[in-house]
């Protein structure tokens, strides 16, 4: 099983990312992805969700309108699609799939919004 992040870099605040996370190893269409994002001492936080069949979405309130999430299940992957980024959008994304008992996780990728 393998969760491959990429994408991320180093944008001026009101600048645009798209992440993308590559799957493979398991069913993809069959898991909810989550984007999920961490801040130097800070807790992870949950920024988006989608449903295996792409149907239905969730955004926390920090990124509603800013943020949105797709996935391309003939592609095996999983969107980010960040505008108008601001300084505190810092972290490291990280995405998770999970269906059943299973919960995978990729490795993360480091997204920076300079002032």
């Amino acid at each position: 099983v393998q969760l491959v992040e990429s994408g991320g870099g180093l944008v001026q605040a009101g600048g645009s990312l798209r992440l993308s996370c590559a799957a493979s190893g398991f069913t993809f269409s069959s898991f909810a992805m989550i984007w999920y994002r961490q801040a130097p001492g800070k807790e992870r936080e949950l920024v988006a969700t989608i449903t295996n069949t792409g149907r239905s979405t969730y955004y926390a309130d920090s990124v509603k309108g800013r943020f949105t999430i797709s996935r391309n299940n003939a592609k095996n992957t999983v969107y980010l699609q960040m505008n108008s980024l601001k300084p505190e959008d810092t972290a490291v994304y990280y995405c998770n799939a999970r269906g059943g008992k299973y919960d995978y996780w990729g490795q993360g990728t480091q997204v920076t919004v300079s002032s």
